[in-house]
């Protein structure tokens, strides 16, 4: 690595990677980080002051303290930017003043460096405000902070309460309310608002001159995901500022080669591996949090490459249970470091299996297993050392091992084998000596759920997690040790790991102590549920009564009362406290017309409401069911179309795409539709027939004839779709006829024209042994004559004929038209038997039943058919003569 040349670039680089290394891998202890040299420059003693603070865990008094915040906003003991109550508006317009003074301190000065040196400090304060509110929502320990990030004169009594309301709205105008109660909501926001507008000003001169901060993009990409944790459901406006963000950050620091040119010796041993490292899987995580399988496993095969491991699962024989006898194959992870620092194994060493594989007092099953040694005591199997002194994995690596956890979550099936699956990498963390604060909650995090799936150790399960949550309230460690890798792996938001902890009280039938915990969480829809389950509806419907009148413009309040009265008025109402903003009232409205038959308004309500927040899967689905009862083709098509790209598993959704398409007459896409549709529901008949229907347009007869036999399967032969069959064997025959017409150069039929005529007489077979229908003894015919079989093709035409005679038939001019048709094929065929083998039996009986028919028919004899009956009598007659005269 080469130093910058510019020294006082380099003094700008080296703060901007102090700023980081907060939030990446602690450094080696025998390696502290150099201080910045002073020149007596006014601004570095406050980057300096404003970055030891934050080093340290100490975000308020970075806020609050700091000459930085002084410099920036113009703040004194004594002086507030406007006058302070405790109101929305005053929130709102404190804050725009806020943004104001901060735009003049970054456009003040016109010196590169200045600025540079103004862009660092801004975020240093974005950035404290940021971890600050980790420290309360994501990490611990948890302590009483101000609820303003900024020491605003206002009165005593001034509680601050609306100021949380707009801090609330404005993280909810993403399109989704809030997880649960959260604390210091004014920090992030105001971080968020901080780093938005410090890249917003400044992007033209950051993309043109030497001295941009590079990093603001990560800070922010950071921010926005962490408001998408605090979420409840995924926000399309989110994702949209994420792939910007995110884009930015891999485009700067996702290869070592940009890290090490931006920072250059700067940079500490192995420093750089692990910036980019960090990069990626920050990256995997935001993709993984929006379902895009395809881009997170890249990104997570990227930090894996970056950090220099390569990971395997191999089988060793061990013990899991306490009193298990006989060793069992266990899936154990390999972890290989190939980097070219290191070309030694980070594998697990036994000592570390020894003290974590103890079992629990609530179960016998040990923690890690407790694997097999050698003859030799050193344990070495299949590449996994289990004995002996091992390499431990660093924090890096451990981070890098948790993410693979995420893409079998993501990638593979929601079973019990998903869970397994993960268990090599859970316990590879287990069994390591020691782990960062955040990586070892995720690692524990992602053992309670799969033990409390599993009898044998839910309750060891629900012990951990009240150990875990307690672990957010105490002291130690602090948190500045806490702080590394809380981005890297994705641990929950302590609200959403309290709502687990209630989830799994519920499931373990302790309602109480879920009921107070739901309670102090404002989970109501969860409250509701727990009182429904002890039928005490009334009791929550007056919980939350009591915290409306405390609370009166908390939109998720009015919609919960809405869930439990079904009174549209609570929507109405929340929508007007939320200023027309809440995704979930406007749902709640349109599910509710919908169900009163009221389609046109349903369908307005889902667009406003997918307006706010495009990502919730259900709604397209919605929008497009009633934008179909309101007969708007084109947008219910257009809504399906949108529901199978958010979920492309969901199969009533291919369904009715391809139903639509083929209203439309748009055969191929229709085509398409259903395949993708019949992954998932195989098992509709109607689908099937559907899609049988669509094969045949697009001349696909192979699949047209699988669709039949589906049908067939299903209903235990008794569906049968005659139009379907009919146009089958049309097509069939066309195909047959057109490779006979070809056999003059000596080709015959095709071996695809073949198949499928064997496919078609096979579900013909299957459907004459049901004795189902006259017409398909004609199609039965038809497929001995392309068989070349005329005697079987004239029994089955027999039985066609007989099938259509009855007292009825005389009477009745649609059924003796089919009768009339049925006859004449059948004496045509008799001719052609008679030509064949020169014999005049079959020439007898068409007459016979030719003479019959006519005579019984004199009722019809102004139809078409009839007079076709008297022509193929007399030629049947005329045939009998010439063979009778030549004799």
């Amino acid at each position: 690595m080469v130093e910058t040349a510019d020294p006082k670039l380099s003094i700008l680089r080296g703060y901007e990677l102090r700023l980081l290394r907060c939030t990446l891998a602690p450094p080696p202890s025998d390696s502290p980080t150099p201080s910045q040299p002073s020149d007596g420059h006014h601004l570095r003693s406050s980057i300096d002051d404003l970055l030891v603070s934050i080093e340290n865990g100490r975000y308020l008094e970075a806020l609050t303290s700091s000459e930085a915040a002084k410099l920036v906003f113009k703040l004194t003991d004594s002086e507030s930017p406007e006058s302070v109550d405790d109101s929305c508006e005053c929130a709102e317009r404190v804050y725009s003043e806020l943004l104001n003074r901060v735009e003049w301190f970054l456009s003040e000065e016109e010196e590169d460096e200045e600025k540079g040196y103004r862009v660092l400090i801004v975020m240093g304060i974005a950035v404290a405000a940021l971890l600050g509110f980790a420290k309360c929502n994501l990490i611990g320990p948890l302590e009483e902070l101000p609820k303003c990030p900024l020491p605003l004169g206002a009165s005593k009594g001034c509680k601050w309460i609306e100021w949380d309301n707009w801090a609330r709205n404005q993280l909810m105008s993403a399109g989704s309310d809030l997880l649960g109660k959260f604390t210091n909501l004014q920090y992030i926001v105001f971080a968020k608002m901080l780093l938005t507008r410090s890249r917003d000003l400044l992007f033209e001169w950051i993309a043109s001159s030497l001295y941009g901060i590079r990093s603001v993009s990560w800070w922010l990409a950071r921010t926005i995901l962490l408001q998408q944790r605090l979420l409840d459901d995924r926000s399309s406006s989110l994702f949209d500022l994420l792939q910007v963000f995110t884009g930015e950050t891999l485009q700067h620091f996702g290869t070592l080669e940009n890290v090490t040119s931006y920072w250059g010796a700067k940079l500490q041993h192995d420093e750089g591996f692990v910036v980019v490292s960090t990069v990626h899987l920050e990256a995997g995580i935001m993709e993984y949090t929006y379902s895009r399988v395809d881009a997170c496993r890249l990104h997570f095969e990227s930090a894996e490459t970056a950090a220099g491991l390569e990971l395997s699962v191999t089988g060793v024989l061990g013990f899991r249970t306490l009193h298990q006898v006989e060793p069992k194959a266990q899936m154990v992870l390999v972890a290989n470091t190939c980097s070219s620092n290191s070309n030694e194994n980070c594998q697990l060493d036994k000592k570390s299996f020894q003290d974590q594989s103890g079992t629990h007092e609530s179960s016998d099953i040990l923690m890690t297993p407790k694997l097999l040694e050698n003859d030799h005591g050193n344990g070495i199997r299949e590449g996994i050392q289990v004995g002996g002194t091992a390499t431990p994995l660093s924090a890096l690596h451990q981070a890098v091992i948790l993410a693979k956890c995420l893409l079998i979550e993501k990638s593979t099936r929601q079973d019990d084998m998903q869970r397994w699956d993960m268990a090599p990498y859970i316990e590879a963390i287990d069994s390591q000596h020691s782990s960062c604060f955040t990586i070892k909650c995720f690692c524990d995090i992602l053992r309670i759920r799969w033990e409390s799936a599993r009898s044998r150790t839910k309750e060891r399960a629900l012990e951990m997690m009240d150990k875990l949550v307690q672990s957010m309230y105490e002291p130690s460690p602090g948190v500045a040790q806490r702080t590394p890798f809380c981005f890297a792996v994705s641990i929950p938001a302590i609200a959403s790991l309290r709502k687990e902890y209630g989830e799994l009280l519920v499931r373990c039938g302790l309602m109480g102590e879920a009921i107070k915990l739901f309670e102090d969480l404002e989970l109501w829809d969860n409250l509701i549920f727990c009182y429904r389950l002890l039928e005490k509806k009334a009791a929550a419907v007056e919980l939350i009564k009591v915290r409306l009148s405390e609370m009166p413009n908390d939109p998720r309040l009015w919609c919960s009362l809405g869930d439990v009265t079904n009174d549209d008025a609570c929507y109405e109402k929340a929508l007007e406290v939320s200023n027309n903003r809440s995704a979930r009232a406007k749902r709640s409205l349109a599910r509710n017309a919908y169900n009163r038959g009221e389609y046109e308004k349903s369908k307005v309500l889902w667009e406003s409401a997918m307006a706010l927040n495009s990502l919730y899967q259900d709604g397209w689905f919605a929008l497009g069911a009633a934008a179909l009862k309101a007969r708007d083709v084109d947008k219910a098509l257009d809504a399906f179309t949108r529901a199978v790209q958010l979920d492309p598993e969901n199969g009533e959704a291919w369904n009715n795409i391809a139903c639509l398409h083929m209203v439309k007459k748009r055969s191929k896409e229709s085509f398409i539709a259903f395949k993708e549709a019949l992954k998932f529901k195989r098992n509709s008949w109607q689908l099937w027939e559907n899609f049988g229907q669509v094969a045949v347009d697009v001349g696909n007869l192979s699949q047209a004839l699988e669709a039949a036999r589906m049908v067939l399967e299903m209903s235990r032969n008794k569906r049968v779709d005659v139009e379907l069959l009919e146009r089958i064997t049309t097509e069939v025959e066309k195909k047959v006829s057109s490779d006979e017409s070809s056999q003059e150069s000596g080709e015959g039929r095709s071996r695809e024209t073949e198949q499928l005529v064997d496919g078609l007489g096979k579900v013909l077979q299957q459907v004459v042994r049901s004795g189902i229908g006259a017409d398909i003894w004609g199609l039965y015919a038809r497929w001995h004559k392309l068989k070349g079989d005329l005697t079987m093709c004239s029994e089955a035409l027999l039985k066609q004929v007989r099938s259509y005679q009855g007292s009825d038939l005389w009477k009745d001019k649609d059924r003796f038209r089919k009768f009339a048709r049925a006859s004449l094929e059948l004496c045509k065929v008799y001719m052609e038997i008679s030509s064949s083998t020169g014999s005049h039996k079959e020439l007898f009986t068409a007459e016979m039943h030719l003479k019959n028919t006519i005579k019984q028919a004199e009722a019809f004899s102004e139809m078409e058919e009839f007079r076709e009956l008297q022509a193929c009598l007399d030629a049947v007659q005329m045939k009998l003569q010439s063979s009778s005269s030549s004799t």
